[in-house]
């Protein structure tokens, strides 16, 4: 851990924090109130606020920071990779012990994790990996195996139609562009359902994980796209604002058109419950408790995994039923 003077780093880095907002060139960075000196301190950049899911992740690295002891640095890149990178940036000059961040793409990151590896700053990748041919510049990357969610989703969809006699047309709503859930949930589906020859993929469109952006992709499927069999949805958000449409246009989500999505918050599950949503693989948001173990362990100089895979699984309508009173998300 670095020393550093109590009065003098805190007021520096609160200069820097209100001279670059100021500006306007730099991303919201907010200390956590109080605690004594010398407890580790993490600097978190999150990728944006985009989904119920995305707010629940926020939600748990922020209670289990102040459960851990651990001064937080929390800023919001609002989808925007420039953002977090000036994050990144700011934690730097300001000297955290970790920094932690969920990558709002997959490439472009090597030049500010040079500059973390050189300021002697450990680095830990949470719900997003990247794309680098230095893996030494992350030391563990905390998330799920989106390939893995993909898959699951593909072979349920796969195991339904083994019967069909007919095509069956599929459309997709993918993540944000480049980001590594939406290029692996969509690999692994698509392999998937290779194992199916009446299954085909007839569109697919990027709602950058967003209930808006879930519908407008929808209504364009709708009105260009005849009989639609199957919705498959990279999360909940967008999944949810495609009923919207495909109920405005008359059909009965989860009958007309069979839906699959990903998450597992609980707006997604209540849908599954009412039965416009067939299939949920769930997305475990809440990675805070294991963040905040991996950022001391890092600290202690103790050895972590480089890759830490959280534990989900999947539902149907009676999965969500046994679940949903205790969902945290």
């Amino acid at each position: 851990m670095f020393a550093r003077t109590a009065i003098t780093v805190r007021a520096a880095a609160a200069v820097l924090l209100l001279a670059l907002t100021g500006c306007g060139n730099a991303p919201d960075a907010v200390a956590a109130p109080g605690g004594p000196e010398g407890r580790l301190t993490l600097g978190f950049s999150q990728v944006g606020s985009e989904s119920g899911w995305r707010e629940a992740n926020t939600k748990s690295i922020q209670d289990a920071a102040a459960a851990a002891g651990v001064e937080l640095l929390f800023s919001n890149a609002q989808g925007s990779r420039d953002r977090q990178i000036e994050a990144i940036r700011s934690f730097i000059e300001q000297r955290v012990d970790v920094i932690a961040f969920s990558p709002v793409t997959e490439t472009g990151w090597d030049p500010v994790l040079v500059e973390a590896r050189e300021a002697g700053i450990p680095v830990i990748l949470t719900d997003r990996a990247i794309q680098t041919s230095d893996s030494s510049l992350y030391r563990s990357f905390l998330g799920s195996d989106f390939i893995e969610e993909g898959t699951k989703a593909g072979t349920w969809l796969s195991d339904l139609y083994i019967a069909a006699k007919e095509p069956v047309s599929v459309v997709e709503i993918r993540g944000t562009e480049n980001s590594a859930p939406a290029i692996e949930r969509k690999l692994g589906f698509g392999a998937a359902i290779a194992q199916n020859p009446n299954l085909k993929i007839v569109a697919s469109a990027t709602g950058d994980f967003t209930r808006v952006g879930g519908k407008a992709v929808m209504e364009d499927f709708l009105d260009s796209t005849p009989d639609i069999d199957v919705l498959y949805a990279h999360n909940d958000d967008m999944g949810l604002g495609a009923i919207e449409a495909i109920e405005e246009a008359g059909k009965v989500p989860g009958k007309d058109i069979v839906i699959i999505t990903v998450d597992a918050v609980r707006d997604g599950m209540q849908a599954l419950i009412d039965g416009k949503i067939n299939y949920i693989v769930e997305c475990n948001p809440l990675l805070g408790p294991q963040l905040m173990e991996l950022a001391k362990k890092i600290l202690a100089g103790e050895r972590v995994l480089q890759r830490v895979v959280t534990e989900e699984t999947v539902f149907e309508r009676s999965g969500a039923l046994a679940a949903l009173p205790d969902r945290q998300y």
